[in-house]
């Protein structure tokens, strides 16, 4: 994928989960995700994080070389860590800190576009840093639309008429994992990209047959948290 498609599925990422909370009010906002303990406003303040961090990043460029990729800054960031429990506590009492939840949405709607823009200006042959890594400007965008993806079917569970995410920022995550499957495994060919990205992420839990199917590889699961 190139540097260019990189940018707009970034966009088509953020736009995916704007289409998703927009028109909710404060009791939709409050309704279940499949992030443990997290509500659908909870789990937007964690993606609104990713797109603060994205305008840090990207306005603040740094030498070369990448010390990872879109595919192995992942391995850095295991699921049910104590770090990943402070941090959905976090989460929780940072977005209880707002009058309502629909304010959570309107800084959203601020703040995405804004890293949007910020993406498509950035030098794609540069590099940045954040999370304590150094990545080149397209690996970064792939990280953080592969993020989005995941948490925009995250919000979706009691949100029977909501969007899905978009094709091409689908692909992007979709890459992302087949990166983190390795080229020795083959995913079940009965999977469609949305089953492929929730078992991947051990949103849904493996069956017998997908077992079977996976092998060896079936114990790599899930391939990021």
């Amino acid at each position: 994928m190139t540097e260019i498609q990189q940018d707009q599925a970034l966009a088509e990422a953020y736009d995916g989960i704007t289409a998703v909370v927009d028109d909710l009010d404060d009791a939709h906002l409050q309704r279940a995700t499949r992030c443990q303990g997290w509500l659908v406003a909870d789990l937007l303040l964690h993606v609104l994080g990713d797109a603060q961090r994205a305008l840090v990043a990207l306005a603040s460029p740094v030498g070369g070389p990448a010390d990872t990729d879109d595919v192995s800054y992942w391995r850095g960031f295991p699921g049910g860590d104590d770090g990943a429990a402070r941090h959905a506590w976090w989460v929780r009492r940072s977005a209880s800190a707002f009058d309502r939840p629909t304010d959570i949405v309107r800084v959203w709607k601020e703040t995405a576009p804004a890293a949007v823009r910020a993406a498509a200006a950035a030098d794609p042959e540069g590099y940045v840093t954040t999370q304590g890594h150094v990545l080149r400007v397209p690996d970064l965008l792939a990280t953080l639309t592969t993020e989005a993806v995941v948490h925009h079917l995250d919000l979706t569970p009691e949100l029977p008429d909501a969007p899905p995410p978009g094709p091409l920022a689908v692909r992007v995550a979709v890459s992302t994992m087949d990166g983190l499957l390795s080229d020795d495994a083959v995913r079940p060919a009965q999977w469609d990209d949305t089953e492929f990205l929730l078992k991947a992420t051990g949103r849904i839990a493996l069956t017998d047959r997908d077992r079977l199917e996976l092998g060896e590889a079936a114990g790599w699961f899930p391939l990021l948290g």
